[in-house]
């Protein structure tokens, strides 16, 4: 233990981070990219790293595919914050907004394609929050630190 200091503390990264980019399926490995940098420093595993980037991915995915019904130049904004507890990431779209609880993920265990991203997303977060908004919705997705819940 420190003399000077007689608590251990972790000192996190407190980041804050903004990508806004067109909904063409060609900008998702670039947004990819931007999570996994923004995650570094952050104790994760690596499977919670790659779990959190693909869940972003999916999100995105879903928002090119329903929100905007594949328009390729509709805007999506990706913010990250990096807080004391957790990190949280929030997906912005202006496009049709779907009801949460209309949307129909299937049974993990069913083989067949399709069907997973809202399992996925729920499997990477521990919260998942759908804000409807005027125009589109905000989709907030929550990661807590080391199992501490916020």
């Amino acid at each position: 233990m420190n003399a000077g200091n007689p608590f251990s503390l972790q000192v996190l990264p407190m980041k804050k981070k903004t990508v806004e980019f067109s909904s063409h399926t060609g900008n998702l490995a670039l947004m990819r990219g931007c999570v996994r940098d923004f995650l570094n420093g952050y104790p994760f595993s690596e499977k919670e790293r790659l779990l959190m980037v693909l869940g972003v991915d999916e999100a995105c995915t879903n928002i090119i595919r329903h929100a905007y019904r594949l328009r390729e130049d509709q805007p999506i904004a990706l913010s990250m914050e990096g807080l004391r507890k957790c990190v949280r990431m929030r997906l912005r779209d202006y496009g049709e907004q779907v009801v949460p609880h209309a949307m129909k993920g299937r049974s993990h265990d069913m083989i067949k394609p399709g069907g997973l991203g809202l399992y996925l997303i729920r499997s990477a977060f521990d919260e998942v929050d759908y804000l409807h908004k005027s125009r589109g919705t905000e989709l907030v997705l929550t990661k807590n630190l080391g199992g501490v819940t916020s």
